[in-house]
């Protein structure tokens, strides 16, 4: 993969990952109450935790964009992995549709996170996965 596409790749996945959480984060604020019924009533969740949701997610966005510190953008895009992956696995098991989206951001997550080194300043000690030899 020639650097060009590395950094198209790393960006549309990050972004589509961004507006993901972003949105998610404001569907929580705006709709708080239809959230929380889902999280009582389909999900089997306390409510309480949706305003920290929304506020982490739209942390987890400024950390992957703006980057402060390699440290925390690898710390972001764990809590989102497992996040994302544990977000399918609820709606899952809670039979609605709400899988399809947690899916794909995690697709794009593991995108952006492989192709991070190659289009970023700053490089991340683990995003040379794809560049080690076995």
């Amino acid at each position: 993969m020639s650097r060009k596409s590395a950094k198209i790749s790393y960006w549309v996945a990050t972004g589509l990952v961004s507006l993901v959480y972003l949105g998610g984060a404001t569907f929580y604020i705006t709709a708080h109450d239809m959230v929380a019924g889902m999280y009582e009533g389909i999900l089997k969740f306390p409510t309480y935790i949706i305003w920290p949701l929304a506020i982490l997610k739209i942390v987890a966005v400024v950390v992957l964009l703006w980057r402060p510190s390699t440290f925390l953008s690898d710390f972001a895009y764990a809590a989102m992995f497992w996040h994302l992956l544990l977000a399918a696995s609820a709606h899952l098991a809670a039979g609605d549709l709400g899988w399809p989206p947690a899916i794909v951001a995690w697709l794009a997550l593991i995108v952006s996170f492989l192709t991070q080194n190659r289009a970023r300043e700053k490089k991340s000690p683990y995003g040379n996965l794809l560049n080690s030899t076995a």
